[in-house]
Formats: structure tokens, sequence, C-alpha cells
């Protein structure tokens, strides 16, 4: 580890990443403060941004966006009751309440430095598990990775929805439609029905500006959406924290990281569902439990901490086997792979320098995160309350010009847009989209490595089953698919801690 610390270091203290980190933190939380903007959605529009890029720069671009997201949701929930992205909604329960109190300054600080604790807490054990799982990585054969591909495609059932099968049926869209192009073994064509420029298949961040990002545009012109308007005056409180408002802060922002951790380092699992469970861990170990829900400090640091100490875990999986931890680091996989850095031990043994840079990175965009946060909240603040007639307009450009940028012609803009009459019919059968997301990413990784282990054996299955990494994730597997299936029937039934 320390010989790349040094070359690392040089690597990424520079003027064009620390640039492009603070815009990459303003830009995230920008998107995030505004309700019904969500950080997949600005990841997805500035993507092709970072395809002119170097490696480094352009994770910290993106990187920057993904972590301020989780902190942005939060202005908005404070501030109107109503949080910006959905895991800032357990934050919303006690953030709102202090605020009518007269304490939005100090609720919108209380949020920022448990956000930035849990980012940088987070940042470390990348640091410090992210190797360690890559020389493990670099133990796997061809058998080994499809079984860590199928262990991946499990995400899909965390992220189905209310229904796992609409979740199934999205995810077999998302992988037929990875299987357009050529083959990856034969290099024959497949499904391009005679156009040339399908033979190189279909670029994932086109598809997926019309996945998320037209789609949005179309759902917000089929419903007339209410101004926002705020109170400038509600946010000039001192802003003033007691020691005593620190010290009992201090046990649930530390609790609350090493959940999200835990959580995020596990595929199919997020943000939101790491906010709630940390939120209620800390009302059920607080000696003031009766404060939850009218302002009590523990829990919106609770709330906070938890959701940005998933962003560091999340990219464990995503760098060292190339598993995406949810769906936003899934995209970030497009900006590693254009840079030529396939996930895996390739990232750590060729590229070790960059992979060290960009994890120190991911300590600094936090630390430049806290700094943004502090002198510009009012600003954040502002935004929410953009009228949507403005915002729709300039959004639509972005779509459009994103998806022309990415290879120069018009035919990937008409990709794109149909891809948004895609994913708009999907939204209307009740389709979850991120599973489509999932079978693109996923698809042809899986399919390459399940014929190679093939062809290795001569057509036996059994290579699947013939080393112990096998069985581990295979038990993984069954042991993934279990609890979300049983997470799936628990949530049939009534909450009553998330009522509270």
């Amino acid at each position: 580890m320390l010989q790349h610390i040094i070359p690392a270091t040089g690597l990424l203290f520079t003027l064009e990443n620390i640039l492009w980190i603070n815009i990459g933190v303003f830009i995230g939380s920008v998107f995030a403060a505004i309700p019904g903007l969500s950080v997949i959605l600005c990841v997805i529009l500035f993507l092709p941004v970072t395809y002119s890029m170097s490696a480094i720069p352009g994770m910290m671009f993106l990187l920057g966006i993904y972590c301020a997201g989780g902190y942005g949701g939060s202005v908005s929930a404070i501030l109107i009751n109503t949080p910006g992205t959905p895991h800032a909604a357990a934050t919303m329960l006690d953030g709102h309440p202090l605020s009518e109190r007269g304490r939005t300054k100090a609720a919108l600080k209380i949020a920022l430095y448990a956000s930035t604790f849990g980012g940088v807490f987070s940042a470390l054990m990348l640091l410090f598990l992210g190797p360690q799982v890559a020389k493990i990585a670099a133990q796997l054969g061809t058998a080994e990775y499809f079984m860590v591909c199928v262990f991946g495609l499990t995400i899909i059932a965390g992220v189905s929805g209310k229904s796992m099968i609409k979740g199934l049926i999205s995810a077999c869209l998302g992988l037929l439609i990875s299987c357009v192009g050529s083959d990856p073994m034969t290099s024959y064509d497949r499904f391009t029905f005679g156009i040339p420029r399908l033979y190189l298949g279909l670029d994932l961040a086109i598809c997926l500006i019309g996945l998320f990002a037209l789609v949005e545009i179309m759902a917000k012109a089929e419903r007339r959406l209410d101004r926002l308007n705020l109170d400038a005056t509600q946010i000039k409180d001192d802003g003033v924290i007691t020691k005593a408002e620190y010290k009992r802060m201090a046990r649930p922002v530390l609790l609350s990281s090493i959940i999200g951790v835990l959580v995020g380092i596990i595929p199919g699992t997020g943000a939101s569902e790491a906010s709630w469970f940390s939120y209620n861990t800390a009302k059920n170990m607080s000696k003031h439990p009766e404060e939850f829900g009218h302002g009590s400090v523990e829990g919106i640091a609770a709330a906070e901490s938890a959701n940005n100490a998933v962003t560091g875990a999340t990219l464990i999986p995503l760098l060292t086997l190339g598993i995406p931890g949810d769906g936003t680091v899934a995209i970030m996989l497009s900006a590693l792979m254009i840079n030529g850095l396939n996930p895996g031990l390739s990232l750590f043994t060729t590229q070790g320098d960059i992979m060290y840079a960009i994890m120190l990175g991911l300590i600094l965009v936090n630390i430049f995160m806290c700094l943004q946060g502090k002198f510009l909240t009012t600003l954040f603040a502002k935004v929410v309350s953009i009228p949507q007639e403005i915002l729709t307009p300039i959004i639509v450009i972005f779509c459009f010009a994103g998806a022309y940028s990415v290879n120069g012609n018009y035919f990937d803009v008409g990709v794109a847009l149909i891809f948004g009459i895609l994913s708009w019919v999907l939204r209307k059968l009740e389709l979850p989209p991120v599973p489509i997301l999932l079978g693109l990413v996923l698809g042809s990784m899986t399919e390459t490595n399940f014929r190679r282990a093939l062809l290795i054996s001569n057509g036996n299955p059994g290579i699947f089953f013939s080393s112990v990494y096998c069985i581990i994730f295979l038990v993984l597997i069954v042991a993934a698919v279990g609890t979300i299936v049983r997470g799936k029937m628990k949530e049939r039934k009534p909450n009553p801690q998330k009522e509270d």
C-alpha cells in the first residue's frame, strides 16, 4: 500500500482534479436539493462530460456528484419537509421539526457534519478493505467470476420495487438489450437488424439518458407541480450546536457509519435501507427516544451519517470485482472502462497508483463537500424553489446534448429518444428501470465468463462447483436471495417504526 500512496498523492493533488471535485460537489448538491431530481439522473446527464477526461479527474467529478447528492437531499427535507432524494426521508422526520423550532441552520449543520463523517469513514474503509478484496479477486478464474456476476444479478431482487416478478421482467429486458451487437466470442452480429451502427452495440450512457433522464421529463409533463415557496428568513438563526448535543450525536454517528458501510458493501442494498436501519437503531439506543420525530439531533445525525457512509462502501465490490453496489455506481463503471480500466485484479496491479488516487480522492471529495456546505448552504437552499418550467427545458437540452456528445452523431440521439419512450411505457406498466440498468451492465460480463468457463471445461458444468470460491459464492447467492425474499415479505406488513 505504501509504495502506491506517494505516487497517488502526486496524481491526485493537481489543480485540474481539485477543480473537477468542486464542480461535481456543487452540481450534486444543487441537483439533490431539488425535489424530483435524483442523484442517478445527475450522474447520467454529466457522464458524457467525463469521456473527454482522463481517469482520475473523470472519477473525481462523478464521485463529487455522488457524495454531495447524499447530503444535498437533506436540504429540502429540512427546509420544506420534502426529501430531495429518497434516502433523505429519514432525515426529514427530525430535520423539519427542528427547523420549525427556529433552528434551521443548526439542523443543516448537523446534517452536513454527520454526512461528512460518514463519507470520510467509508472512504477510509474503501482504502483499507479494497486492496484486500482485490487480493482475493486475483485468485478467481472464469468460473468464479461467473458466480460473482450471478451474485451481482441478485441485486435485481433488491431493486425490483413492490413486485419481484416485474423486476425480473425488467432485468431480462436489460439482458436482452446487452446482447445487441457483436457476439463477444465469435464476433457474429446479433439483433442488429441490418443496421451497421448496431454492430458496435448500444452505448450505456446513451441508453441511460433515455431510461432515466428523458422519462423524468415526460413524467413531469403529465402533472402540474406547484411551486415551492421558500421563506429565506428561516435560515437566519445563529446555527449554534451545543457541546451536549455534539456529545449526544457522537455514538449514533459512529454506529450509523459502521451500519452504512456494512449495508453499502452488500450488492442490492442502498442508502435508503441504511438510513432507515440506522435511524431506528439510534432511536432504540437513545436515552431520549421520545424526541425522535420532534426534532432530535440524534435522529438527523444517524440518518445522514448512514446514507453517506454507503458511498465508499459501494465502490469496494465495483473496483475489485466489477459488481456495482447500486444503480448510481453501476453508471460509473462505464467511466472507468472508457479509460481502459477494467474492474478486477488489473486495477490494483497494473494501475495501482490510479486506484489509490481515486480512493484518496474520495476523502478529499467529502472535505470539499463540508466546505461548500458550510459556505454555500443558503445558495443550495434557494435552488429548492426554482420553477419547473425553467428547470425542465434545461434538463432536456442536457439530455440531447449529452447523447450527441458521446459519439458525435444523431443516431445516438434517436437511440436515447427510443429508450425514453420505452422507459415511459415501462413506467406505465409499473416495471422498474433499475433492473434494466443492471442487466445492461452485467449481461456481457456474465455471458462471456460463462461461455469461457464451459470452453475451458469442454462443456462440463461441474466447473462451476469445482472450487472453494465457487461454493462460497453459491452460498452467498442463496443467502442473498433468501434475505431479499424475506425482506419483501416483511414489506407487505405495516412497519410501525417508520410511522413513528
